[in-house]
């Protein structure tokens, strides 16, 4: 059985690693005023500037049930079978969306991934390889199911100026971080994202401190692979981060831009590091 692994344009992989993976992707649509393109096509640069000019947010829109059914059936020509990963539910339509469209078209599952970004991209690349081991789409599915409460997603903010905005946070407590230089991290936790740790300084030198606090605390990784998504941090960002992961002994590090809906909820200089925490190891 040929099957297929999808997810939205959300788990902000590069197009050389969904072809490395053969995973499919749908786009969400990200509005920029009057100006509307697709999440991959919008560069954070671009949203930045955007921002910069217009002092607020773009917005984006998730994929709407006839898209999917469209997109589907596309990918069922060449496919027996479809395993779809969702934006968590919490955070969007989308797999409301998706989920209606299982009525519709025949062995397809949709799954909630309860994640963003590369979080998604690791539930993802998990069902990819035990598709390639031959195992049947159910079993994939509640394999992947397990595993998704012990996604470990989290970033840490340089400024808190895009949540604010997007009224995700108080004009009183973008004040105070402003004031006392806090840098807070954001955590992804039963798929809703919350306020983790508040570090105080510059992001560039409290990159390190936040890797080892969220390895201490999320110390029983998978470490056959983990990723490093950023909204264009700076090379000292990555190189902390890069270092944190491989003396904690991951095999695999993939370091990948954000898309649109990381970069318009987070803005510039945001960074976070992801793997799953279930003590397996998946190669």
């Amino acid at each position: 059985m040929k099957i297929c692994i999808s997810c939205e344009s959300t788990c902000d992989l590069p197009k050389e690693l969904l072809k490395q993976y053969d995973i499919q992707t749908i786009p969400f649509t990200v509005l920029l005023g009057e100006k509307s393109g697709f999440d991959g096509d919008i560069t954070p640069e671009k949203i930045f500037s955007y921002v910069d000019e217009t002092k607020i947010l773009p917005k984006t829109a998730a994929v709407n049930e006839y898209q999917y059914i469209n997109y589907f059936k596309r990918l069922k020509q060449n496919y027996d079978a479809i395993i779809h990963f969702s934006l968590s539910s919490k955070i969007s339509s989308a797999c409301s969306n998706a989920k209606k469209v299982t009525k519709i078209i025949k062995d397809l599952y949709v799954i909630d991934s309860r994640s963003l970004s590369t979080g998604i991209a690791l539930l993802a690349i998990y069902a990819r390889k035990l598709a390639d081991r031959g195992l049947e789409p159910k079993e994939i599915v509640e394999r992947c199911e397990k595993r998704i409460p012990h996604v470990q997603a989290s970033f840490i903010l340089d400024t808190l100026d895009y949540l604010h905005k997007g009224g995700r946070c108080s004009g009183l407590t973008k004040f105070a971080a402003d004031l006392f230089r806090i840098k807070p991290q954001i955590v992804v936790k039963d798929g809703s994202m919350g306020m983790g740790k508040k570090y105080r300084g510059k992001v560039d030198v409290l990159v390190e401190k936040y890797c080892q606090d969220t390895l201490q605390e999320f110390n029983n990784p998978d470490k056959s692979i983990a990723f490093i998504t950023h909204t264009v941090a700076s090379e000292q960002m990555v190189q902390s981060a890069k270092k944190a992961l491989q003396e904690a002994g991951f095999k695999t590090i993939y370091e990948t831009t954000a898309g649109a809906t990381i970069t318009s909820h987070c803005g510039p200089k945001t960074l976070g590091i992801l793997y799953i925490n279930d003590g397996l190891d998946e190669e």
